[in-house]
């Protein structure tokens, strides 16, 4: 054999080895053996302690750029230029999430949060944190639980996201191009630190209080649109306010909806957390038209959790909302915008509170949580994580881990779902169009809150992992011919694990329910 010709056989190899080396570091499980399998049961009630933090997240922005052509791109070629603020002469951007690529932060209009709620029945602790982020996968979360000090004592914690398109890209999605992670690994190290830092001051502060709860089930409809059929909402609003038993003041509140914090739109290029911003202003400082206080607020810490987004629940530009105390309309995404929806959001809520007389003063808390493996069917995800742009693990062939439960504080009921859920599998209406891609009738029923038994039933999104869209089997639609007279495919599909996600994640809770109400 030509002596060249070994040497090109050689060389070879060791190219391949290396690039089969380098694609299997980038989907190695990052957590190997982890599972949980929790199951706790207290149906004897007792007085609660309940604890709040508030822990700031925001990156540091140190560059600054000039967007030439106005298309929130940074795009040197088209003459985009950056000013130097680390002087480390090259551009350091912060890339938000959501939209497009390329869309680098140009500055920080509002503060992120991490912010969390621990409650306590004497038996069992467990946090519910919420992070202005578009999603923190179960890697990544795996990482904050392990941060979070013994002496916290949490029993199970649930971390979630709002969803914010506003915010740094978490997941790789959104960098300089469609190659390029858009992670910043420094921020996101920090993130994990300060999330875990929020959940240990949440357990610090706990003492003695009780809850009260309410509910608006339709009146937030009017700021919310569905951009695909079958048009189903999960629309009410419902509330936990956590009071002192000792100071009679509010410690903090729980707020829950559902809708993409995506009323900024993909032009804007400052770090925000949207209309959540606004929701929680409204109820820890009041709700203000110019120097006019229109409803005190509470007080406290409010924690806003995201509910049933997919299919997809959007403040859209073309949905127009009113500032019902100004009387001024807005459609065209601005900051305008998103505070008369988050003040419209805020006034229900405090409304709703001051109407309700439903109070809790003692309760048990029980958890059913456990570990559960999904198909990672999305060709694009894949090449992403083989790439190293998606870093997420798989513990299996195209397999990762993931993570769901059901919990009950007293009358309050919760499950958590790892992604952006159709609305129509949380509360019904699955249908099995014309043109779906498998021929088959709804897998997905009976419906998420119809098997949930409280007197106020909670769904958390984007909680303990993001998958991105849960999307009933039936509906799934890729191929012509498409659903309901459409020329073409839908959102929704291109950013979903696959087609079995959503009868997984519906027989998982189903099963979560059940073991929770045994």
């Amino acid at each position: 054999m030509n002596k060249w010709f070994k040497r090109f056989l050689i060389t070879l190899g060791v190219i391949l080895f290396f690039l089969f080396g380098y694609l299997y570091l980038n989907v190695q499980d990052r957590h190997s053996g982890y599972t949980i399998d929790l199951n706790v049961k207290n149906d004897v009630p007792a007085v609660l302690k309940i604890g709040f933090s508030a822990v700031k997240i925001s990156p540091i922005i140190h560059d600054r750029w000039v967007d030439i052509n106005g298309d929130a791109k940074y795009i040197p070629e088209d003459g985009d230029t950056f000013t130097d603020g680390d002087g480390n002469g090259v551009f350091d951007p912060i890339w938000i999430a959501g939209f497009s690529n390329q869309r680098a932060a140009n500055g920080i209009h509002d503060d992120l949060w991490a912010r969390t709620m621990v409650v306590d029945d004497g038996k069992s602790r467990i946090a519910i944190t919420s992070i202005d982020a578009i999603g923190f996968m179960n890697d990544d979360i795996i990482d904050v639980k392990n941060l979070v000090s013994p002496d916290a004592g949490i029993t199970y914690s649930v971390i979630s996201s709002t969803h914010s398109h506003e915010a740094p890209d978490l997941l790789g999605l959104w960098g300089g191009s469609n190659f390029k992670s858009g992670v910043n690994p420094e921020y996101l190290a920090d993130l994990k630190k300060k999330t875990a830092q929020s959940i240990d001051e949440a357990a610090r502060n706990i003492q003695p209080a009780i809850l009260k709860m309410a509910i608006n089930p339709k009146d937030a409809i009017v700021i919310v649109k569905d951009t695909r059929q079958p048009y189903v909402f999960d629309e009410g609003l419902r509330l936990m306010q956590a009071i002192s038993i000792e100071s009679k003041e509010t410690i903090g509140t729980l707020v829950a909806w559902a809708d993409h914090p995506e009323t900024l739109w993909s032009e804007n290029l400052l770090v925000s957390s949207d209309f959540p911003h606004y929701v929680r202003e409204g109820f820890e400082k009041g709700i203000y038209s110019g120097d006019s206080l229109i409803h005190p607020g509470v007080g406290g810490v409010a924690v806003y959790i995201n509910g049933a987004i997919g299919g997809l629940m959007t403040t859209h530009p073309s949905l127009t909302v009113k500032d019902i105390f100004s009387g001024d309309s807005y459609s065209e995404p601005s900051y305008e915008k998103a505070k008369a929806q988050g003040d419209y959001l805020a006034y229900l809520g405090l409304m709703a509170l001051d109407s309700s007389t439903f109070v809790v003063e003692k309760a048990g808390i029980s958890i059913r949580a456990k570990s559960a493996n999904l198909k990672f069917q999305n060709p694009l995800f894949r090449l992403g994580a083989l790439l190293g742009i998606l870093d997420r693990g798989m513990n299996g062939w195209m397999q990762v881990r993931s993570e769901m439960a059901a919990f009950s504080i007293g009358p309050a009921h919760f499950v958590t779902v790892p992604g952006e859920i159709y609305p129509e599998i949380i509360n019904g209406g699955v249908e099995a169009p014309e043109g779906q891609d498998f021929d088959i009738e709804p897998i997905e029923v009976p419906f998420i809150r119809s098997q949930m038994k409280g007197d106020f039933n909670f769904v958390i999104g984007m909680a303990n992992d993001m998958v991105g869209y849960i999307i009933p089997k039936s509906q799934w639609d890729e191929e012509a011919p498409f659903t309901y007279g459409r020329d073409g495919a839908p959102y929704g599909e291109v950013n979903s694990l696959g087609p079995e996600t959503g009868p997984t994640i519906h027989s998982t809770l189903e099963g979560l329910l059940q073991d929770l109400y045994k």
